[in-house]
């Protein structure tokens, strides 16, 4: 069995790129399950959904990390027990677009950087400890300038800044989150990978065989 997460910022690809893997392990005959988070089809996000759209507060330090956490790690225990638990036991190979990691990228920023490695540690022992959700084989982080996310942002609303949620409209917290995620990467092994060649975003078939080689060593059991 093998967990593999495509992380990144808002706008860096994911789930481009994670349809894309999932599509080659498919045409390999390789069992493949592809989970997306948070899980907006299943009650279990209506904390999330409440956060992003501003109920609690338009800026995202108005709930704090800790809390924040935990909206979205419910989800995510909810989408292992109901949704793929069984696959993953049987040793499908499980794709997340986005997972426990997202905290560390999202909401680590909102606390002093003395305190990083505390919230890190709090974070792997909630939702892979207590709560039970499996630990990632591989993380890859889709390193995407927040210039050009923005841009492909807008393109994917249609030049509509206002369906933009809480977390995709500041731009100063999403430049706090590209550090967190630098930070987490270098800590607990994270593959990166630039997504961006002389300030314009890189050619999504370049993006992918690289996705692609940074997974193949997960699939010798396969």
């Amino acid at each position: 069995m093998a967990l593999v997460v495509l992380e990144g910022l808002d706008g860096s690809g994911k789930g481009t790129q994670t349809g894309l893997l999932r599509q080659g392990l498919e045409d390999r005959g390789i069992p493949v399950r592809q989970v997306t988070f948070p899980d907006y089809q299943s009650p279990s996000s209506a904390l999330v959904k409440m956060y992003l759209g501003g109920e609690f507060g338009t800026d995202p330090e108005d709930v704090n990390a800790w809390a924040a956490s935990t909206f979205y790690a419910v989800d995510r225990f909810a989408s292992y027990q109901k949704d793929w638990k069984k696959d993953y036991q049987a040793g499908t190979l499980i794709l997340c677009d986005r997972y426990a990691t997202s905290n560390l990228v999202y909401q680590m920023g909102k606390l002093p950087r003395e305190q990083w490695g505390q919230y890190l540690t709090w974070v792997e022992d909630l939702e892979y400890g207590k709560l039970g959700i499996p630990r990632p084989d591989a993380v890859l982080y889709l390193d995407m300038p927040i210039e050009i996310s923005q841009k492909l942002l807008l393109s994917r609303y249609q030049g509509d800044s206002g369906k933009k949620d809480i977390h995709e409209s500041h731009l100063e917290f999403l430049r706090s989150c590209r550090e967190c995620a630098r930070f987490a990467g270098e800590r607990l092994g994270w593959k990166v990978i630039s997504c961006e060649n002389g300030g314009e975003p890189r050619p999504v078939e370049d993006i992918r065989r690289a996705v692609a080689e940074a997974v193949e060593p997960l699939l010798i059991n396969y």
